[in-house]
């Protein structure tokens, strides 16, 4: 087989892919099969197995010289990159602007997708003077793309903003250690205005003035709210998010007077640097991520 690809999934997703009904990965087959490329699907288990040859992950860290693929928050935005970690990603290191985005529809399209998304609730929103901290993993640990670890952030955020209350939200798909349990109610009884509750990402977004975060999902989705973040950890949708962390708290003295254009930039971040498996230009950006790796000319 010349030019061999083995393409890495896990047993649901390999099913789907033989099947035919993943658009995104018939359109990347379909794609290295045009370019020359052997491609067999194999079980994301085997990776590190058998002959060394070009591989492509489901969010899983590459192969050397491989590719990841993932949804970038919502389907059909896919990225096609060399690395799973999302702030190394092609569209975290580009430069952002307003005036990049010249297409008419920029607005429409933000409309289209707050309605799809969110239906009514972004229509409804409001300031309930608290501040939503969406929580992910790991709460007591400083990992290497964050400035502190979450447990500090929340402390930050309470001495940043002394007024508003504090709402941290634990992820309802994360595991959380008792030792995690027995730091978060120690925070809590000491502090009145911190509330920690679980899940509930749509109401907080609809209700609160502004949201703190590592690099949670919950951030990018605020932006369907019009809600100004402020980031403790390094993601890709940090172009108009406010930047803060324990040597430098001043974004909360600006948040509440930070008005991005949500339209444009969610235009530029999804239509325009990501693969839209649902739009007519997929092939094109399929093949512009093959060619920023190396695999094509």
């Amino acid at each position: 087989m010349s030019n061999p690809v083995a393409l890495y999934l896990d047993p649901d997703l390999r099913r789907s892919a033989e099947a035919g009904e993943h658009n995104f990965i018939a359109h990347l087959m379909a794609a290295l099969e045009d370019h020359g490329f052997g491609l067999r699907i194999m079980d994301e288990g085997t990776l590190g197995q058998g002959p060394r040859v070009r591989g492509i992950t489901h969010m899983r860290p590459p192969p050397a010289g491989g590719l990841c693929f993932r949804r970038v928050y919502h389907y059909p935005f896919w990225g096609l990159e060399p690395t799973a970690e999302r702030w190394r990603w092609n569209v975290a290191k580009s430069t952002y602007s307003p005036e990049l985005v010249t297409d008419p529809d920029a607005t429409g399209f933000y409309q289209r997708w707050q309605k799809r998304l969110f239906g009514e609730l972004p229509e409804q929103k409001e300031q309930q003077r608290f501040v939503y901290v969406p929580l992910q993993g790991r709460i007591r640990e400083k990992r290497s793309f964050q400035s502190c670890t979450p447990v500090e952030m929340i402390r930050h955020i309470l001495a940043a903003d002394p007024k508003r209350q504090v709402i941290a939200a634990l992820h309802p798909k994360e595991h959380y250690s008792e030792a995690d349990g027995v730091t978060l109610e120690a925070l809590e009884r000491a502090h009145p205005r911190l509330q920690i509750v679980l899940g509930q990402m749509e109401p907080l977004l609809q209700a609160c003035d502004y949201v703190v975060t590592m690099n949670s999902a919950a951030a990018f989705n605020g932006y369907f709210f019009g809600k100004p973040a402020i980031l403790f950890g390094d993601v890709d949708f940090h172009h108009i998010a406010l930047r803060a962390g324990p040597d430098d708290l001043s974004a909360f003295e600006r948040v509440m007077d930070h008005h991005p254009d949500y339209a444009r930039y969610v235009y530029w971040f999804w239509q325009m640097n990501c693969i839209n498996a649902g739009h007519l230009s997929v092939r094109d950006k399929i093949d512009a991520a093959l060619r920023r790796a190396g695999w094509i000319d």
